[in-house]
């Protein structure tokens, strides 16, 4: 059957598995970060000017810089700063009287003038630019006699000069023009004290000038001086009384809280669907551009996107709408567990998508984000490769100072919190980074058991000399077991030496024999010197299947042992395919015809090694047991036995399923050089004591 030109069987290839479970992990997060919005905006839609039909409740302590109330209190603060004026200028009160007296002069001149009519008269006083001069005053000023003309213009200068003398503002020009009379001799009539208040008052200007640049600094510096405004709450306080009417106060700590309809439904939505697809994205160009990364199998892939919407959630629903439970959610235990389990890199990558999902869309989102975000990375890279308790431990505590560092550096610029919500913040902090470490020691166990992945404290503890397994091959087969820990020497140096998992080769190295402890005395290493050899008197079919069932009996040990599946895989790869060559040869030369052996009967049931770690454990094995038999006298002897080995295994194609490189068997060979020099170098041959006279006749007595 073909759906859309591919067949049911390539619809649910690894590859489309993964990818459909990489889209579904993508459309739930999306539903995480929108749904706990939904669900709180429909409990409560209202509006500034509604009346409520009900108490409304602080669900959470919170202490916010009230926006509202603290442009309130910058407004007042910018409303009452005065007027700045620069300082009294008298080059003005200078200009203006020169303009006066030039004014008068052109007076005088026209008053004067002999050919010009009353009519031409008028009209030319009529064109004095700034003179604002009624007719009827122009008559009055064209009738005086030159002495009395000529003491209004003095009075006009006097007055003027006394006028622009004091500080004059724009808002004290009105007043000032009004009391140009008071400042008039008495000794004028009224009617001329008239004509020198219309003269004086066009040229009566301002010479304080308002400073519009010094004003504004002013009121900035004004609102600038202005502390924000904090508003606090506490669980359970009331924010809004039953038919309190809302206002704009009470509107802005509800949608503080969150409780009401922003207006931004759908830009929210459509946010969150950016944000998350722009993430899932990410994701999935990094897994197309790494293949052969370590979360690659269906399962794991499916486990590692079950946890991390699992964290998700919790925290979307039931965490970050709180104030303190935010700093106590133990988010960094996700990325400490996926970079024990898999790679750091991987989990440096969830970790950021993890704390950017998680705080998305809150007030403090950002700097929620980077507590979640920093603290994991140095948390990650502080743990290693986690083989001890105590680097668990470590890494929690750099969590918790980290975070500590990341409370300090946003909460101490902010005005709203104080010492006691950053003392609480901090202990929070600390407390976070312990309890990630924690939950990752669970964690762990949980991946490593339904992946089959085998962790660094499992095999320590595997390890450990008192395991009943080691016990019964020590018991049983000390020889073997000797064997075991001088070939897990030997393979964890190469290991070291080519980047391969040196915890793993040692713990499968030791092991690697287990299954000869239920017939110890058919191997040579068991065997007491100068003791007739078993393999000896039987059948070599028989004495072959002996020797070939350690593997078999091994793996049923570690199994009833409950070994780690991949320690399983060093048992069942040591030997590989190979056969065994010393009874093999033994049936072909007391066979009759060669032809009716059957080689298969004498072989290792395998498989090749198929890792780094196993190849390393087979080279290890057959060059340790080769030189503990040949004994070479020499280093190059030593080399020559190594590269006899190699070649074995290679000619017999027992690398083919490796991928250790030319480079990689090259530094495997030094690393076997140099290990094996020092465990077999030449012993110095002490000399005999010789006993004195006196010591013999000592001896003699005592006996």
């Amino acid at each position: 059957m073909e759906i859309k030109g591919k067949t049911r069987k390539q619809l649910i290839q690894p590859g489309f598995l993964k990818t459909l479970i990489l889209s579904v992990s993508a459309l739930l997060a999306f539903f995480t970060l929108i749904l706990p919005d939904i669900i709180k905006q429909s409990s409560l839609q209202i509006q500034i000017g509604d009346v409520t039909s009900q108490d409304i409740l602080a669900p959470y302590s919170l202490s916010f810089e009230s926006e509202l109330l603290t442009e309130r209190a910058r407004k007042d603060a910018a409303n009452s700063v005065q007027p700045i004026y620069l300082p009294t200028d008298p080059s003005i009160g200078r200009r203006q009287v020169e303009q006066l007296r030039t004014v008068l002069y052109f007076i005088t001149t026209v008053r004067l003038d002999p050919f010009a009519s009353i009519e031409r008269k008028i009209s030319d006083i009529q064109t004095v630019e700034n003179l604002d001069l009624s007719e009827e005053t122009i008559i009055r000023i064209l009738q005086l006699n030159d002495a009395r003309m000529a003491a209004i213009e003095v009075e006009s200068t006097t007055v003027l000069e006394q006028i622009m003398r004091n500080t004059l503002r724009e808002p004290d020009i009105l007043t000032v023009k009004r009391n140009i009379l008071a400042l008039i001799d008495f000794s004028f009539p009224e009617e001329q004290a008239h004509i020198v208040v219309a003269l004086v008052e066009p040229f009566i200007v301002p010479n304080s000038i308002f400073s519009a640049e010094q004003t504004d600094a002013a009121i900035e510096e004004a609102r600038q001086s202005v502390n924000p405004v904090v508003r606090s709450f506490v669980s359970g306080e009331t924010l809004v009384r039953l038919g309190q009417i809302i206002s704009e106060i009470e509107w802005e700590a509800l949608q503080r809280y969150g409780l009401i309809q922003s207006g931004s439904y759908w830009q929210n939505i459509i946010g969150a669907s950016i944000l998350t697809l722009v993430i899932a994205l990410l994701i999935g160009l990094y897994y197309k551009k790494n293949p052969d990364s370590s979360i690659s199998s269906v399962k794991s892939v499916l486990l590692v996107a079950v946890v991390f919407l699992l964290f998700l959630s919790i925290a979307r629903f039931f965490v970050i709408n709180r104030t303190i439970l935010p700093y106590l959610y133990p988010l960094a235990a996700f990325g400490l567990t996926i970079a024990i389990i898999f790679t750091v890199e991987e989990a440096m990558l969830l970790s950021i998508t993890l704390g950017l999902l998680t705080a998305y869309g809150l007030p403090n989102g950002f700097d929620l984000s980077v507590f979640y975000i920093v603290p994991t990375v140095l948390g990650i890279l502080t743990l290693g490769k986690a083989r001890r308790i105590g680097a668990f431990f470590f890494s929690g505590l750099t969590i918790g100072l980290a975070g500590i560092a990341i409370v300090l550096g946003y909460r101490l610029p902010d005005s709203a919190t104080d010492w006691v919500g950053i003392a609480t913040l901090s202990g929070a902090a600390l407390i976070y980074g312990v309890a990630s470490a924690s939950l990752t020691l669970l964690l762990q166990y949980i991946f490593s058991q339904s992946l089959e992945i085998t962790t660094s404290l499992q095999l320590l503890d595997t390890s450990r000399p008192d395991h009943p397994l080691l016990q019964l091959m020590l018991r049983n087969a000390p020889g073997s077991y000797q064997h075991s820990l001088q070939v897990a020497n030997l393979a964890e140096q190469a290991a070291e030496a080519i980047g391969a998992d040196g915890l793993l080769v040692r713990v499968g190295a030791i092991y690697h024999d287990c299954g000869k402890s239920l017939n110890p005395h058919f191997f040579i290493e068991n065997q007491i010197q100068n003791e007739s050899n078993p393999h000896d008197e039987i059948d070599p079919y028989l004495s072959a299947r002996t020797i070939i069932s350690h593997v078999t009996d091994g793996v049923n040990l570690a199994r009833k042992h409950r070994l780690p599946e991949r320690v399983i895989d060093f048992i069942k790869e040591h030997h590989g395919t190979m056969h065994t060559h010393y009874q093999y040869t033994k049936a072909l030369q007391e066979a009759e015809n060669r032809a009716d052996v059957d080689k298969t009967l004498f072989t290792y049931p395998g498989p090749r090694p198929q890792s780094k770690e196993t190849a390393l454990l087979m080279l290890a094995d057959g060059t340790e047991a080769r030189t503990r038999a040949e004994r070479p006298k020499d280093e190059g002897e030593l080399e020559a036995l190594i590269d006899i080995v190699f070649t074995f295994y290679s000619q017999n194609n027992q690398l083919d399923d490796t991928n250790l490189t030319l480079k990689d068997l090259q530094s495997i060979k030094e690393s076997f050089f140099h290990t094996l020099k020092g465990a077999y170098h030449p012993r110095v041959k002490y000399p005999e004591i010789v006993k004195t006279d006196h010591q013999s006749i000592d001896n003699a007595k005592k006996k």
